[in-house]
């Protein structure tokens, strides 16, 4: 298992558990639909996420997926006041920016902002450098070779866990040459991204791989369409799934799981490392009396 990670002022010890709580400053979110584009409704969300046991808060301003154009001072505008305020706010809590461009994470990181959530795996090279100059912690994804907010079509690897591993590692490589600080690096396979379904759950069944590299491990699962398709199920209903493929992953060495539903996911993640012994159980009374 990795090592020690310290992000913004929280260090983060190997047998962790972590949640990365989502909040969309965007109106066309695929799970929420809006429903924290308000930045009153942000904030509230966030307080929610720390009460229920989020310890990282990912703030992001572009919806993933295509839809309407977001320039860099869009994304800023949706994202750095709110970055600013959860600061103020929550001055513990670990604060992420989801984002691929290098404009916005100065910004962001200038707010507030602890980690440089890169779910489009490197597409701007100059990400990285940021994360270097300001101490940031930085994520290192796999993307499949597409280019922010684009599909996946007729996905294809020779082997689709040795690609993210070569990716992934490779990115978290560069990063280290430029100076970021490898206690703040993890790696992300990107389930979804530039990959099918068959795809992505060979990447949860062989996640012990990407584990092995040695690089914190983070995982976004939560209400994906590969959990979807797997059981035939729309947004709403995706809840079991997501919880089922999290308890996979933290068993097979994940850290940190990017997620919507943070107090049943949060439960989860506490059961898994009562199970594993990282963690000891809230009341033993059963047996003892």
């Amino acid at each position: 298992m990795a090592g020690t990670l310290r992000l913004g002022g929280r260090t983060f010890a190997p047998g962790e558990l972590v949640v990365m709580a989502i909040v969309n400053r965007t109106p066309d979110s695929f799970f929420d639909r809006g429903a924290t584009f308000a930045s009153d409704s942000a904030l509230r969300a966030v307080e929610r996420a720390v009460t229920e046991g989020a310890e990282i808060i990912d703030i992001g301003g572009v919806k993933a997926g295509p839809g309407d154009e977001v320039d860099v001072a869009e994304e800023i505008r949706r994202t750095v006041d709110t970055i600013a305020a959860v600061r103020t706010a929550f001055p513990d809590v670990v604060i992420s920016i989801d984002t691929w461009r290098a404009e916005v994470a100065v910004e962001a990181v200038a707010a507030g902002a602890d980690l440089l959530n890169d779910t489009w795996s490197g597409a701007d090279p100059a990400l990285a450098r940021v994360a270097a100059a300001t101490g940031a912690g930085l994520v290192c994804s796999h993307a499949g070779g597409l280019a922010p907010r684009t599909r996946p079509h007729r996905a294809a690897f020779d082997d689709v866990v040795a690609d993210v591993v070569a990716t992934v590692t490779g990115l978290a490589e560069r990063a280290v040459a430029l100076g970021v600080r490898p206690d703040g690096i993890l790696i992300d396979p990107a389930h979804d991204f530039g990959k099918n379904t068959r795809q992505s759950l060979e990447i949860t069944r062989r996640l012990a791989e990407l584990t092995d590299t040695g690089w914190p491990l983070l995982v976004a699962l939560s209400n994906k369409d590969f959990i979807g398709e797997t059981l035939d199920l729309p947004v709403p209903d995706r809840l079991e799934g997501t919880l089922a493929a999290t308890a996979v992953s933290a068993w097979l060495g994940a850290r940190v799981f990017r997620a919507h539903q943070v107090r049943q996911t949060r439960r989860v993640l506490d059961m898994i490392a009562s199970i594993r012994g990282d963690r000891p159980p809230t009341l033993t009374r059963r047996g003892l009396a």
